[in-house]
């Protein structure tokens, strides 16, 4: 017959002192996170659009930068409000009986801290240009990181980038940022091998992929505004 197993594997454990589940009571800030995604995902019907961008000029613009400091998240966020002032429809929401397009293009910028997730907003980012954008993003992180964002930091929000670039993620889908139709989700810049003219090269390629509510934005607007968003980048258009 088949072998006895001890006790302890009969039961499910291999013995020793077992650690039970240990209870983590909701913070004020983790059951806000957990309604706000929760309703955002029952409530809008999402769907996702991936690019690949050559960052190849992006980062040659980077290097001869001398003035002031930009990441390539400050990159992609200028990049994105130009190209969110090209296509209002995408800088709208769902108001139940219409549609409401934004206008002013104020930027959500996801900042992950030790209890859970903050967004503040960059306002009227269409307006700034890219020193000014770097330095609102900065000042904007730093706030949050310390924990000194006001209510009004975090309000208004017409579009929102989230980036785990920097955690080593190379694709990822984001839910959307209610009140918000969509939302950026921006991968790490890796060196990949590209066919370019039949020829093999190496290029720093980046992932970007939007999350859409489809009430409010069709595929074929979310895969125009993407191609532009990233013929920006590709031209280092900053």
């Amino acid at each position: 017959g088949a072998l006895a197993l001890p006790r302890a594997e009969r039961e499910g454990h291999a013995g020793g002192d077992g650690v039970g589940p240990r209870r983590v009571p909701l913070t004020p800030m983790r059951r806000i996170i957990a309604e706000r995604m929760s309703a955002s995902k029952y409530s809008a019907p999402h769907y996702y659009v991936t690019v690949e961008v050559d960052m190849q000029a992006a980062k040659e613009f980077r290097g001869r930068l001398k003035a002031f400091k930009a990441s390539y998240n400050d990159l992609v966020l200028f990049a994105t409000a130009r190209a969110l002032r090209e296509f209002p429809n995408v800088n709208a929401r769902w108001a139940g009986d219409a549609i409401e397009e934004g206008g002013d293009v104020n930027l959500g910028m996801a900042v992950a801290l030790p209890a859970g997730l903050m967004v503040p907003v960059i306002r009227q980012a269409q307006l700034l240009s890219l020193e000014g954008l770097c330095a609102a993003s900065k000042a904007l992180a730093e706030k949050a990181q310390s924990g000194k964002l006001l209510p009004d930091d975090y309000q208004g929000n017409t579009f929102t980038v989230s980036n785990l670039g920097a955690f080593g993620v190379d694709h990822f889908t984001a839910i959307i940022n209610q009140p918000d139709s969509a939302i950026l989700a921006i991968g790490q810049m890796k060196d990949r091998v590209v066919v370019i003219d039949g020829g093999m090269h190496i290029r720093p390629i980046m992932k970007l992929t939007l999350s859409s509510d489809h009430r409010v934005i069709d595929g074929a607007m979310a895969a125009k505004f993407m191609g532009r968003l990233r013929e920006i980048l590709e031209e280092a258009a900053f």
